[in-house]
């Protein structure tokens, strides 16, 4: 669901998807070694909300600038940091391509169950690295799956359930209530269990292929599917990637 702030957005998108398939290993030199006064992503974790937290880690797409700030899905080969307006100019927003590495530092937050960084400022490093997608089908209903918070994610073999009594295979908006253009939500399961997955319309706009890929799933059908695996009161990934098989 899309906060108040971000609906009066318009149409600030600029896409920067994250690459396909993998095994949760990624290209580049995500490995070396944290500057002084650097937190590991284990430290990170553990931090209080609300903490100034100082963190490396490596854009992997972009969501949205407005008003001198910038919103990034981040990664590096521990774990993941989604940045919320994380002050840049549109110039800066620009130079932020998937596998710029970046010190950021900001506070620690939390919304609705999804950790953040706000209020944060940042220096572009030397270095680079790109995640690869990895499968956390088998963690779906499980407590361990908030450990992949904000990775970039697959989900294999899983079916596409009805949006809504009328028997709809996605919504406009997370109540139907939208247009095209808007966030698209759908429902699939596994294991017995149903999920809501979104194409986040800043990060995937209605001419991606993802979000007309979405717009052409029937009930029933068989998808794997790539995304961040952002949370909103539980699981609520956004999506970049629908394949029907």
């Amino acid at each position: 669901m899309k906060r108040i702030i971000g609906l009066l957005l318009a149409c600030a998108l600029v896409l920067g998807c994250a690459g396909c398939g993998g095994n949760g290993k990624g290209s580049g030199d995500a490995a070396d070694t944290k500057s002084e006064g650097v937190m590991t992503y284990a430290e990170y974790a553990a931090a209080d909300v609300d903490t100034q937290v100082v963190v490396e880690t490596y854009v992997q797409a972009k969501q949205s600038w407005w008003d001198g700030q910038g919103t990034f899905y981040t990664q590096d080969k521990d774990g993941a940091y989604f940045l919320y307006n994380m002050h840049c100019t549109q110039e800066e927003y620009d130079k932020l391509t998937p596998g710029t590495k970046i010190k950021v530092t900001g506070y620690k937050t939390e919304w609705s169950g999804e950790y953040e960084i706000i209020d944060a400022a940042f220096e572009i490093q030397d270095g680079s690295y790109i995640a690869q997608a990895e499968d956390v089908t088998a963690l779906l209903g499980k407590d361990e799956l908030i450990d992949k918070q904000n990775m970039f994610v697959a989900f294999k073999g899983m079916t596409v359930e009805a949006a809504d009594e009328s028997g709809a295979a996605f919504l406009y908006s997370w109540d139907g209530s939208g247009q095209d253009g808007d966030d698209l939500y759908f429902n699939v399961s596994a294991n017995g269990q149903t999920y809501t997955f979104t194409v986040e319309s800043y990060l995937c706009d209605n001419t991606t292929d993802v979000y007309n890929a979405v717009k052409n799933l029937k009930v029933g059908d068989t998808v794997d599917m790539e995304g961040f695996l952002y949370w909103y009161n539980g699981v609520n990934p956004h999506i970049t990637s629908v394949t029907v098989k």
